[in-house]
């Protein structure tokens, strides 16, 4: 018997049924899904691929909601309008529920760093865009770095609103076609999700390998998720027929065992979703598609007692974990230990209990007689209470950084000696430190305290095929700046200095890639070869005598092919060895700037959460040290146009590193310096690179 065969004989005669009765099976498969999803969220090593949870929500979710619509296809207006306020009431009391909570916690708990964000991402939420708000930051360079925010995880949500509000209008317009030309309503809707799940995959093959930031994120890219779900919707169950009973339980297993496998071995660094999530997807599809209870298949662990109470509280588990992953940390003073994982959970488990009982189950269906208006009038209050509490928290974080913009202003205006760098410059005897000091910025302000380069538009962003530069200054003298971020952070000063000895200043700024001949390990091989090539055509550009001084300073973030490491080693210092003795070949003059020391830790943030004891973002300078790929190749070239320098003590005091020196926060976020930090620099930073500009 083939494949074919079985779903012909599973398939009704009629028009395709809803779900027959209550599917203990697809419950459990619910306890699966959440249960990897939290699990990879609280221990994400245990459970590499625990990300595939999401994926079988999608498929249950297009199965669910396509048997309703098949059982009771909508018909006009009125039928639209019933089936969306079904869903106002399943999904939203709990959903807008948390992002309240969430936001009133957040702004207890969370430093005030990551008020305006969260309160913008509460607000995508709370209109279901928050997939799109995120895809679009997973490719933006400036928000690089940024914390995850306590209602990411409403990304997925978004997808399945956004699938609700089309699937049934895709219904309609296909029994609409079936009547019209008088063809069998099952087989033209069929056809409909047949197309919609080869289109969505192939867009997601195909954006996947483009741009897999954004692609994990994006409708288009899921879509066919979810189709698969109504395409078996379409076909009934393999266990409904004695040819298939047999089977269904071999099937069953086979189905379980795929999403299992997908959710141990598979990665961060697995490409998703793409062809890869064909195998969470289609193992999902398989135990519903099964649709057998008897004791031989999984349906007798799925429907064990505890399996099925996971499975009747997952939404709000799922809605519930992430907040409280994100936040705890905020509460208990650090990273998160084993009695904070354990807590989370069971907090996680209760809230969920509550949640299901007193909202979930109460506001599930609308009061008999209640007329619709009421269903979309509740729904629309509920989302502007919380679009005004997000905007509220906007507006207060935007007046803050007023206020903290004027204090900078200020104090750069003034004339402290102390002030920044130079307080490491003249040491402690001249300019003790003071842990309690009023810092500038503001922590509200040193997130977005950047170098112009950055609102300028200054950088080649992924995937590396534009070509950008910017100027600044119109003196004589000309000098480039080449490099990622940790090249573009030293701007402030070089305008400072522009502006002082006449020197005009061109960028040539790219987004993590590095100008060198080892190609680097990005996620996909044409954004590798991008990068080569990037750095290809700054060293035509920079080459020669088109400069008479290249300045060049990197972070290595990425590793390069064939390395594991992202620092020094081996390979990445060879292919700045060979790009910097073809580059000086033709006379230009380098000088490269030592990557300066960083924490790893958000600094702003830091200082947000001890704003009475500045030395608890601090630690031991060789805590800090960093290898530079780029300056060990310097010192192997052993050229007399190639050297470098390093201002690594104007960073950091000889025996300790510090979030802010001198009243000045040091960097912006996790490793790039402050724009303002930088510019107290200029003056010590001046003659050496005068010096490398004049010889």
């Amino acid at each position: 018997m083939t494949l074919e065969d079985l779903i012909s004989a599973a398939a009704p005669s009629h028009q395709p049924s809803s779900v027959r009765g209550f599917r203990k099976d697809i419950q459990g498969l619910r306890a699966v899904a959440v249960t990897l999803v939290v699990v990879f969220h609280v221990w994400p090593d245990l459970l590499t691929g625990g990300y595939v949870g999401v994926d079988v929500f999608f498929v249950i979710s297009g199965y669910l909601i396509t048997s309703h619509l098949l059982a009771k296809p909508p018909r006009g207006v009125a039928d639209l309008g019933a089936f969306w306020a079904r869903r106002i009431h399943r999904l939203l009391p709990a959903a807008l529920t948390v992002l309240v909570v969430t936001a009133v916690a957040t702004r207890l708990l969370a430093p005030s760093t990551q008020w305006a964000g969260t309160a913008k991402e509460i607000i995508a939420s709370a209109l279901y865009v928050q997939n799109w708000m995120l895809a679009s930051s997973s490719v933006d360079y400036l928000a690089e770095g940024e914390a995850p925010s306590p209602v990411q995880h409403y990304w997925s949500l978004s997808i399945e609103e956004q699938f609700y509000l089309l699937w049934p209008l895709l219904m309609l317009a296909a029994f609409f076609v079936a009547d019209r030309y008088r063809r069998r309503s099952t087989s033209v809707v069929r056809a409909v999700i047949g197309g919609m799940v080869v289109v969505s995959l192939a867009i997601s093959v195909w954006q996947t390998i483009a741009s897999p930031a954004s692609a994990y994120f994006i409708t288009p890219t899921r879509m066919w998720e979810l189709a698969v779900g109504g395409l078996v919707a379409t076909v009934g169950s393999l266990s409904a027929t004695s040819r298939g009973r047999g089977l269904a339980a071999l099937v069953a297993w086979a189905g379980l065992a795929a999403i299992l496998v997908a959710g141990t071995t598979y990665t961060g660094e697995t490409p998703f979703p793409g062809y890869t999530a064909l195998l969470p997807v289609l193992g999902t599809a398989a135990v519903i598609w099964a649709g057998t209870q008897s004791g031989a298949s999984p349906t007798g662990l799925l429907r064990a007692r505890p399996v099925q109470w996971l499975g009747d509280v997952s939404y709000s588990v799922y809605l519930w974990h992430w907040p409280l992953i994100v936040l705890l940390p905020h509460a208990s003073g650090g990273s998160l230990g084993i009695l904070d994982q354990v807590t989370i959970i069971a907090v996680t488990l209760v809230l969920a209990g509550l949640t299901k009982t007193y909202i979930e189950d109460r506001y599930r269906h609308p009061r008999p007689g209640a007329h619709l208006r009421r269903s979309y009038a509740a729904a629309a209050a509920g989302m502007a209470v919380i679009a005004a509490l997000g905007s509220a928290q906007i507006a207060e974080s935007t007046y803050r950084t007023e206020q903290a913009s004027a204090e900078l202003a200020n104090a750069l205006e003034g004339s402290d000696p102390c002030l920044g760098a130079g307080a490491l410059h003249r040491g402690p005897r001249e300019c003790p430190t003071d842990p309690t000091a009023e810092l500038v910025p503001s922590v509200d302000l040193a997130a977005a305290d950047r170098s112009d380069a950055y609102p300028d538009g200054c950088w080649t962003n992924q995937p590396f095929t534009a070509r950008v530069t910017c100027t600044y200054g119109d003196g004589p003298r000309r000098v480039a700046l080449v490099g990622n971020s940790h090249a573009g952070h030293w701007l402030p000063a070089l305008q400072i200095l522009a502006e002082k000895n006449d020197w005009t200043i061109t960028t040539f700024l790219v987004s993590r890639c590095t100008a060198s001949d080892a190609r680097q390990r990005f996620d996909t091989a044409e954004m590798s070869q991008n990068c080569y090539d990037y750095g290809q055509w700054v060293q035509e550009q920079t080459s020669g005598d088109a400069f008479d001084l290249v300045i060049t300073s990197e972070r290595q973030s990425v590793p390069v092919l064939g390395q594991t490491m992202a620092t020094t080693g081996p390979k990445a210092v060879a292919g700045y060895v060979t790009y910097l003795r073809d580059w000086a070949a033709g006379g230009t003059n380098i000088l490269a700037i030592k990557d300066p020391t960083f924490p790893g830790v958000d600094v702003p943030d830091c200082l947000a959460e001890n704003p009475d004891d500045h030395s608890a973002c601090s630690a031991p300078r060789e805590d800090w040290l960093i290898d530079d790929p780029l300056v060990a190749a310097v010192e192997k070239v052993d050229l007399p146009n190639v050297t470098s320098v390093s201002f690594d003590d104007l960073v950091c005091e000889p025996k300790t590193c510090r979030g802010a020196n001198g009243g000045v926060i040091s960097y912006f976020d996790n490793s790039h310096l402050s724009a303002t930090y930088v510019t107290t620099m200029a003056p010590y930073m001046d003659k050496p690179i005068a010096a490398a500009l004049n010889r």
